[in-house]
């Protein structure tokens, strides 16, 4: 879906919405407050101490009303020269091209900068996919093949560009991005959208950006820090249809994205493990208190009634060339016309699913149940 460019914020108007965002000590469930009481910043900017005062405690009315101070102008200095570039975009709660899905969890942040597709934020299919930071090798492998199916049948992934799975679901969905009709990636970030965390994951945002959308609500320049990454955390979640978890511990955040999940509303789907995987113990709670079980993308398509489409069923297609016998993955490659790459995560999606048998040699062959 492409939406029409937004015209710039005006310089006043985007140094009020950057005072109240940035308010100290305010917070998103304070400037949302503010904006129901009295309109747009400016407006809430021209208030009394005393009427702001019955709406947030003293201390911030009277920080509200203080006269923009040099991190003030330091700010609004640094956000006009990246907003300079055309790929960057800053969304307030009354841009039209504001999430709505954002707008129903309880603090909404005022301010979202992006950098990439803005248009990803009104995608029809919208999921997240998380787990644990440290997964096993196969656990990454599985969650990477997932994203590519899922980005192949049309859905955008969501995520947190963390280590582990987060990054195997950014890198899959773009391997899928460049088919028909595909989706693509949303990285939340806990830092400023100027800064990349881990710093190991530099070419990873270089392609998110250029293929997909990074997204913050912390200001330019903000580094990582512990308080941010459950904020970040809310917004992964609040974006989405639901929350789709593969790999996680106990103790992992994944839990708390699915918790933040499932108190807005959103839908909590988990993959199940080995019983003897320390890695899957966060996966079978959620699954005990009442997470869909997701073993393949039609799952995850069934959960949400997202119909398949042409090139979103891939399925058909592979099954139909096994059904005469096995064959080899250039085999496939040269019956398919399709790339080594594509069918690599089409036939570990159909492994996942039970429907595909890869043999001691390498070949794969149609299950009788398929």
């Amino acid at each position: 879906m492409q939406l029409a460019p937004a015209p710039a914020l005006p310089r006043a108007e985007l140094a009020d919405w950057l005072r109240l965002a940035h308010a100290p000590g305010l917070g998103s469930t304070g400037a949302l407050a503010l904006l129901r009481a009295f309109g747009l910043p400016a407006q809430v900017l021209a208030q009394t101490v005393e009427a702001l005062a019955r709406v947030v405690p003293h201390a911030t009315a009277q920080a509200l009303r203080a006269p923009p101070d040099a991190a003030h102008h330091a700010r609004l200095a640094r956000a006009s020269d990246w907003l300079a570039n055309p790929a960057h975009t800053l969304l307030t709660l009354a841009d039209p091209r504001y999430p709505p899905q954002l707008l129903q969890i309880p603090d909404p942040p005022p301010l979202l900068y992006a950098s990439g597709k803005v248009e990803l934020l009104a995608a029809p299919r919208l999921l997240a996919l998380v787990g644990s930071r440290n997964p096993s090798a196969q656990g990454a492998l599985d969650a990477q093949a997932m994203a590519a199916a899922l980005a192949a049948a049309g859905v955008t992934l969501v995520s947190g560009m963390a280590k582990g799975i987060d990054a195997a679901a950014h890198r899959g969905a773009l391997q899928a991005a460049h088919l028909p009709g595909a989706g693509s990636t949303i990285a939340v970030l806990g830092t400023g959208c100027d800064r990349v965390y881990p710093a190991a994951h530099r070419a990873l945002a270089h392609a998110i950006a250029g293929h997909g959308l990074l997204l913050s609500e912390f200001e330019l320049g903000s580094t990582a820090r512990r308080e941010h990454f459950p904020r970040r955390n809310r917004i992964i979640s609040g974006l989405s249809r639901g929350v789709l978890v593969t790999e996680a511990a106990l103790q992992s955040g994944s839990l708390i994205t699915a918790r933040l999940a499932a108190e807005q509303g959103r839908d909590v789907l988990a993959v199940p493990g080995s019983i003897h995987n320390p890695l899957a113990r966060g996966c079978h709670r959620l699954l005990r208190d009442g997470a869909a079980l997701v073993e393949g993308v039609a799952d995850v398509l069934a959960a949400f009634g997202w119909p398949a489409t042409a090139d979103a069923a891939p399925a058909h297609e592979l099954l139909d060339l096994l059904a005469d016998g096995e064959l080899g993955l250039d085999e496939l490659a040269a019956h398919s016309g399709r790339d080594l790459r594509w069918l690599g995560e089409q036939l570990l999606e159909l492994e996942l699913q039970g429907r595909v048998l890869r043999t001691d040699h390498g070949r794969f062959r149609r299950m009788p149940s398929a």
